[in-house]
């Protein structure tokens, strides 16, 4: 499933391609939505963002086009009404003048009013979005802190998107190593400067995929290692998918466990208890 970054990045190419331009036609495959496609036809697209992963599309009229690729989804931008070849089954399109944003497969969409998205069930109950400016390190670290979080694990923790939007699988690896942690841990568990550093990797690490299209490994490590001819996929994290590699900080294996039921990958040796 993509995670905040990519659906931010899936935002930012929405935008760029339908953003501030009028619908000249939209089209919904669910039946219960087809009555909003003469209502949204002619109405400017005012802007395309995300909320965790959550993609809000809004038109000028007052609406909001909630979706939420899950794990099939994908958004295609092309020259207006020229279609891909695919056998994906299209879900929703929108069309402008130049171009035509297209959602396949995905099937958690709706229209809302724009002024009542806060109150639609998935993002009233989202955490700060981590890529959001307004959310800051120390905002994180006062969360774990909470009593509804101190007392849950962190691997089960780091994917509740009460806590922080936004996070998912890949980031959950990459955060509890940057900050030396253990999935198991509680924050309540954990020192105060475990608990700085969980903080900051949360923030950092999101940041960093967003800004770098996926890549959470140590940047100058990771153009180094692009320049000797590494694949990326062996070089863009630090432990996520690298299970039976080298740590990138000390050498010892990476090892592969599972946690909610999803796959997580650690360093036995940076992210070990103390004695």
């Amino acid at each position: 499933m993509p995670e905040g970054p990519e659906i931010r990045h899936i935002a930012d190419q929405l935008q760029q391609a339908i953003g501030d331009e009028d619908c000249v036609e939209i089209s919904f495959a669910f039946e219960h939505l087809k009555v909003f496609e003469a209502e949204l036809t002619g109405q400017r697209v005012q802007g395309v963002t995300s909320q965790g992963k959550a993609l809000l599309t809004r038109f000028s009229g007052g609406w909001t086009i909630y979706s939420h690729n899950q794990l099939y989804g994908r958004w295609m931008v092309r020259k207006a009404y020229q279609y891909p070849d695919t056998s994906r089954q299209l879900r929703l399109a929108i069309h402008t003048r130049r171009k035509s944003a297209l959602l396949y497969s995905a099937s958690d969409i709706e229209v809302i009013r724009t002024e009542e998205e806060h109150k639609h069930p998935f993002l009233k109950k989202l955490g700060p979005d981590v890529l959001d400016d307004s959310c800051r390190v120390e905002d994180v670290r006062k969360r774990l802190d909470l009593p509804e979080f101190r007392q849950k694990q962190l691997g089960t923790l780091l994917l509740d998107q009460g806590f922080l939007a936004g996070l998912g699988n890949y980031l959950r690896s990459e955060v509890l190593f940057l900050a030396g942690l253990q999935p198991h841990l509680k924050p309540r568990q954990c020192d105060p400067v475990q608990l700085n550093l969980l903080a900051q990797a949360c923030v950092g690490v999101t940041r960093q995929s967003y800004r770098t299209n996926g890549i959470t490994n140590d940047l100058k490590l990771a153009e180094a290692l692009k320049q000797q001819g590494v694949p990326r996929a062996h070089f863009r994290h630090w432990v996520f998918a690298r299970a039976g590699r080298p740590c990138w900080k000390c050498q010892a294996p990476i090892e592969r466990t599972s946690s909610g039921s999803r796959r997580l990958y650690f360093c036995p040796n940076c992210q070990r208890l103390p004695a």
